[in-house]
This record gives C-alpha cells, structure tokens and sequence, in this order.
C-alpha cells in the first residue's frame, strides 16, 4: 500500500514542465480528454509518485486559485535541501520559509508553485529525541 497525493492544477502539461524543472519529476502517463484537459498526468519524483490533472469545474475538481488556497503541503525529503531549494526558486517556486536548521533535526524550508501547491523541503540532519521535540515545540507555539 502506499498514499500517492493527486493534486489540481490550472494547466496540468505546464505544471508537469514546472516539476520536472524544479524538482527533478520524470513523466510515467498521460492521459488527455478530447478537449485539451489533461485528466492526469503521473509523475515520479525521486521514489514517490504524483499524479497532476487539469481542473474539471463541472465535477467539482477545483486548483487552489480557484478555491482560494490549499490547506495541503506536500513534503520532499531529500538529501541536499540547498541544490533542491535553489532549483525549484530558480524554477519559479515563491519562498514562503526560507531553509533553515529546524529543532526536529531537520534543514528546512517552504515554497509555493506556480500552481498554488505548497511544498516543505527537507533534510534530516540528525536524531533529536521526541521528548525534545516536544519540548522544543511547546516553547515555539506556546
């Protein structure tokens, strides 16, 4: 079993170019609809999958600007946050939380596409306890 996110998009073949630029997705299908709309598009990122399709307002298939946002975040791990962040920046991602050394033990930093998705970018630097993480946490939101 494995959770695959599938996310809307206003312009599923741009999106697709987009992540392939920023972050290394490699096409696996597409699957069009007569007129122009992708239905989906399978990606592979690193050793995940993601499915894109195009927005379909008559079903109630809906991208982030046409909702007003998204509550969703979608989390890359990988193994060097600066090269991963720099490109997807370079590819037109928007920083929302610049990298840096999070008290989970992680480097990390947030962006938005151009599509309206949110995306962490991560990088396990060390172990850090969970007792501790809780602590750390509690005195950062408290």
């Amino acid at each position: 079993m494995a959770i695959v996110p599938h996310i809307v998009v206003q312009g599923a073949g741009r999106a697709a170019a987009f992540y392939a630029e920023a972050f290394g997705a490699r096409e696996v299908s597409r699957i069009p609809v007569p007129d122009g709309r992708l239905m989906s598009v399978q990606l592979r990122i690193g050793g995940g999958l993601l499915h894109l399709a195009d927005e379909f307002p008559e079903m109630g298939v809906l991208a982030p600007p046409t909702i007003g946002g998204t509550p969703v975040v979608l989390a890359l791990e990988v193994a060097d946050a600066e090269v991963v962040f720099a490109r997807a920046v370079a590819a037109g991602a928007t920083v929302r939380q610049p990298l840096a050394d999070m008290f989970w033990g992680d480097r990390h930093g947030q962006v938005d596409d151009p599509f309206g998705h949110r995306w962490n970018i991560g990088q396990h630097l060390r172990d850090v306890p969970q007792d501790e993480i809780a602590a750390a946490a509690a005195e950062a939101f408290g």
